[in-house]
């Protein structure tokens, strides 16, 4: 890999570090009814997702059958993996909701127990590293799809953000930003030490498609929410539309 594409991927990783770190200082994102950014910023991920990764994905579901790994016996298997990346954020999900209904119980506040907290941490570390790790490992490594990425993955961090910090307040105020931004940048420097096989990127890539979804969808979903459906169809149908122009 040319040094000049391990620098960009760098400065990207350090842009969407950034985004963690700065988003707190954007109020309009917390006010209610929900903020039309974060619609839009998850339209935006959304059809990364749909439009890019998932025909990406099933590409590299040939590459999964003519392997000889254990991978190659399950059928559909990288969209089984796209499953579990789901499954797993929905987990994370459920946790924080009833951490924080025992705490109001409890009288701590509306915000997740420690334990939860670290939990999320250590599981969103490592999907922000992933994301990290992934500006030098592409299912398609042209500048223009790197921006692509970068783009989506930046309004997905915004979006996030304001997940965790409703969730844990205070505490990810302090430390946890900190811990995401850092993973990015860390997901990045072992990309740039490593290289490992396309069929595994895909692997990597299904995991990421299906925690997107889901920290996307459970976002917008819920009515108490108030999300703004036409602004996220605009950050959906337009953002799609760029893919399939580009």
């Amino acid at each position: 890999m040319h040094s000049s594409d391990v620098v960009l991927a760098g400065l990207s990783a350090l842009f969407l570090a950034l985004i963690h770190v700065v988003a707190s200082r954007f109020k309009f994102l917390k006010r209610s009814p929900r903020s039309r950014w974060l619609s839009f910023g998850s339209g935006v991920s959304v059809a990364y997702v749909f439009v890019h990764v998932l025909p990406d994905l099933s590409e590299a579901q040939s590459e999964f059958q003519e392997s000889t790994t254990a991978l190659s016996a399950i059928e559909h298997h990288v969209y089984v993996l796209a499953l579990l990346g789901m499954i797993a954020f929905y987990g994370l999900e459920r946790a924080a909701k009833v951490s924080r209904h025992r705490s109001r119980q409890e009288g701590d506040g509306d915000e997740t127990q420690p334990g939860v907290f670290w939990l999320h941490m250590v599981s969103f570390g490592l999907y922000n590293a992933l994301i990290g790790y992934l500006l030098m490992h592409r299912e398609e490594p042209s500048l223009i799809g790197l921006w692509l990425y970068v783009i989506a993955m930046a309004l997905h961090f915004l979006v996030n953000d304001y997940s965790l910090w409703e969730d844990h307040k205070r505490p990810y105020s302090r430390v946890g930003k900190w811990i995401l931004a850092a993973a990015v940048i860390c997901g990045w420097v072992i990309g740039t030490q490593t290289e490992i096989d396309e069929a595994i990127t895909a692997v990597l890539f299904a995991f990421l498609a299906g925690g997107i979804i889901l920290n996307i969808l459970k976002e917008e979903l819920p009515q108490e929410r108030e999300s703004r459906f036409w602004t996220f169809a605009i950050g959906a149908v337009g953002y799609s539309g760029l893919l399939l122009v580009l």
